[in-house]
């Protein structure tokens, strides 16, 4: 469980001098709203502002986040990676800007933005919006020209000092030391070539940086001479080398800095070989950190065949152009800028835009089929992770490929849904189905999307007509997944407002049309029968025959026990159940509909045992997101049972799981029943803290409290128990407590077993 407040980037190699800039930056961010700090592209500006965001962590409870804008092309996405990188999930219908500035509101926060150069209008409005609704927010911006925003407070950054002191040959010596530990400055001679190379590229660090990696090409003297070479030879007008690199040019801001790290760039690019060039290039297409497979996707062509695509990146590597952190590889905006701008020269944009598309497309197609496989969680990270790119596939395929378009946005619509990219889910499947004509699944499944997002943002009406639509299109076709997902959504719909029986019949009706191995004609493949019946209920589980239509009151008396999720002696339904491995994701979802169904109509001596064997398929086909469900249904049921201390076990199961799929809607449950568990062992204290908890959290997603509608007794009689043990002083205090804490400190409070006094 990460208990740390905020996030801010990893520094992955040594930070050298910079006293006098960091603590100018300390004064600013201690006294001033917002800091902007400038400097041309590779004077540091990112490492210094990471280096202060992390000193100055401590002062903000509610933490120091990171949002990394070089990626973002434009300014669609500007406020999605905002919201992202402070934690905001909406699950609103509100235009984002106004939920971002009510999260914010109320927050006591340092928000660094890396990166805003081009992006200066948009980024300035909406930081005069969050400063003015704002006003804990603290903002750090870094661009290479002031944003010109009301009450900006500039420090410019300049390089390393190259005369009397030692940082610029320091750094140049650490990384010299970071590619070869045998590496060292000791031969006659040495220090002061490598000092010398210092001067020469006036001290910017990235210069610095890019010069060292190339001693594995040259010895230190021969690495001056070349530099001197270059950099006293004068520059041809019309040279076309030259007029490219001005494209680079930033006059506002040192024009001779830029040029020498212009140059120092040529330089490190002339060094590479040409299969690392051409590979330089087309990395750039690229919006977030990559691995070898998508380097491989991505670039392979031509000469660069997959083989050579792993040889050049290796190379980028040892220059210092692309960066690895042990896991993943990334490079910095300016060497991106650089290759871009040699992408554009041979005349490959197009392709390398095909090549992204085509590879973000096959990511999709295989998170969505392993998606109830063991993988299932790296799926879901990788699909959060890379949203900036398969976003950028979205637009080049709607332009250019639109059947492949509908597929994408249908394939990684739910995950979207479920991290909470509502607005971009619904958006792009929206632009998918008016782009062209659409038919089979992939027609149903952006209907399905559409309706899932809806539904999340409390738009019910537009959920129930997508469901309605989904179901016909999947009749249509004799799709059984199809059938399945139009079901879950309507089911869902149907349950959020109150029709619990609705759902179930439909629920059980379908289920038993779609059951594998079951031939068209046999008993009940047209979704005869009683819901419910024994043998015949969505369960499938002996004994499940209807015969508790009433619910226990909260609190009371119920089962005497409850089977084990393992399954094996004595647990009803171990054999015969129709949960195998390999069940489709749309089934299990199908499953749960039941389960949420059975409760609510208070028929827990089926619910129970359903639910129990819904978890134990889920278990064995390594499926996190529906199985957690389950397990807050078994949380739930317990309640309802009078076994607290099992909901409270089960509970904490289900948060454990939605906090390793990043589910914050899902979080805000589990935290409400783990509350109303508490409360009812009389730690009244810690249920209130608790539940103050999962306020934070239903602020995250920007709804009250919401769920099913049986939920409401629940959470009152929550409230009423926790404030009879303590009285109402002490509750109300526990209750702000959870709800001041930074949620991954709550949660983390939460998940710690055992009741506390």
């Amino acid at each position: 469980m990460m208990t740390q407040v905020g996030f801010l980037p990893d520094e992955t190699s040594s930070f050298v001098g910079r006293r006098a800039e960091l603590a100018r930056l300390d004064t600013a961010l201690a006294t001033r709203r917002m800091t902007t700090l400038i400097g041309p592209g590779g004077v540091g500006k990112t490492r210094l502002a990471v280096r202060a965001a992390r000193a100055a962590a401590d002062r903000y409870p509610d933490g120091a986040w990171w949002a990394d804008l070089s990626p973002l092309y434009d300014d669609a996405l500007l406020l999605p990676t905002v919201s992202d990188a402070v934690g905001l999930a909406d699950h609103t219908l509100r235009m984002p800007v106004e939920a971002l500035c009510e999260w914010l509101s109320d927050k006591r926060l340092l928000l660094v933005l890396d990166s805003a150069e081009h992006l200066r209008g948009p980024c300035s409005h909406l930081l005069a919006e969050l400063i003015t609704t704002s006003p804990g927010l603290t903002v750090l911006v870094t661009s290479r020209q002031p944003l010109d925003t009301r009450g900006e407070h500039v420090v410019r950054i300049q390089p390393l000092p190259v005369d009397g002191a030692p940082d610029a040959l320091r750094l140049f010596e650490d990384r010299l030391r970071a590619a070869d530990p045998h590496a060292d400055l000791e031969a006659p001679g040495d220090r002061a070539a490598a000092a010398d190379i210092c001067r020469r590229l006036e001290g910017i660090p990235l210069a610095i940086e890019l010069a060292a990696a190339g001693i594995g090409r040259h010895t230190v003297a021969q690495l001056a001479t070349r530099i001197g070479t270059r950099f006293d030879a004068p520059v041809d007008a019309e040279d076309l080398t030259a007029s490219r690199l001005d494209l680079l040019a930033d006059d506002s801001l040192w024009p001779r800095r830029h040029r020498t790290l212009r140059t120092t760039i040529g330089w490190s690019h002339e060094l590479c070989t040409p299969l690392e060039r051409l590979l330089w290039a087309r990395l750039t297409v690229l919006r977030t950190d990559f691995d070898e497979a998508t380097a491989r996707e991505v670039c392979t062509g031509g000469p660069l065949t997959p083989d050579a695509v792993d040889r050049a990146l290796q190379g980028l590597v040892a220059q210092s152009v692309v960066q690895w952190d042990g896991t993943r590889y990334r490079m910095l905006d300016t060497l991106r800028e650089y290759g871009r701008m040699w992408l554009t020269e041979l005349g490959e944009e197009r392709a390398a835009a095909d090549r992204h598309a085509r590879s973000f497309l096959g990511l999709a197609r295989r998170a969505h089929d392993g998606w109830t496989g063991p993988d299932q969680i790296s799926w879901y990270h990788r699909i959060s992770d890379t949203h900036l790119d398969l976003c950028a596939a979205l637009d080049h395929l709607l332009a250019h490929d639109v059947t492949a378009a509908q597929e994408m946005a249908g394939l990684v619509g739910f995950f979207w849904a479920c991290c909470g990219h509502l607005s971009e889910a619904r958006g792009y499947a929206q632009r998918a189905l008016g782009a062209g004509p659409v038919e089979g699944a992939h027609l149903t499944r952006l209907q399905w999307v559409l309706g899932v997002a809806a539904l999340l943002q409390g738009d019910f009406a537009t959920a129930e007509k997508y469901g309605a639509l989904c179901t016909a299109t999947a009749l249509y076709d004799r799709d059984d997944d199809g059938m399945l997902g139009a079901t879950y959504l309507s089911g869902l719909t149907q349950l959020m407002t109150g029709e619990p029986a609705a759902a179930l019949e439909a629920a059980e009706r379908v289920l038993r049309m779609t059951e594998p191995g079951r031939a068209e004609g046999e008993p009940g493949a047209s979704g005869e029968g009683e819901p419910g019946s024994s043998g015949e209920g969505m369960s499938g589980e002996p004994g499940a025959s209807g015969d508790s239509g009433e619910s226990r009151p909260y609190g009371g008396s119920g089962e005497a026990g409850e089977p084990e999720l393992s399954g094996g002696p004595g647990v009803p339904g171990a054999s015969g159940e129709p949960g195998v491995p390999g069940e489709s994701a749309h089934r299990l979802r199908c499953r749960l509909i039941t389960v949420f169904a059975l409760t609510a109509l208070g028929r827990l001596t089926e619910s129970l045992p359903a639910a129990t064997a819904l978890r134990r398929s889920c278990e064995r086909g390594g499926e996190y997101w529906t199985r957690s469900y389950a397990d807050y249904q078994l949380a739930l049921i317990a309640l309802l049972q009078g076994r607290p201390e099992d909901s409270a076990a089960h509970a904490r199961d289900m948060l454990a799981g939605k906090h390793r799929l990043r589910d914050s809607f899902g979080i805000a449950l589990g935290l409400d029943i783990l509350a109303a568990a508490i409360a009812a062992q009389g730690a009244g204290a810690q249920a209130a803290r608790v539940y103050g908890t999962g306020h934070a959290y239903w602020r995250m997603v920007g709804h009250p409290q919401r769920g099913t509608p049986e939920l409401g007794a629940v959470r009152e009689n929550c409230e009423l128990q926790a404030r009879a043990a303590v009285g109402d002083e002490a509750y109300q205090r526990a209750f702000e407590r959870g709800q001041a804490d930074n949620a991954e400190v709550g949660l983390a409070a939460a998940l710690q077993s055992g009741l506390q006094p």
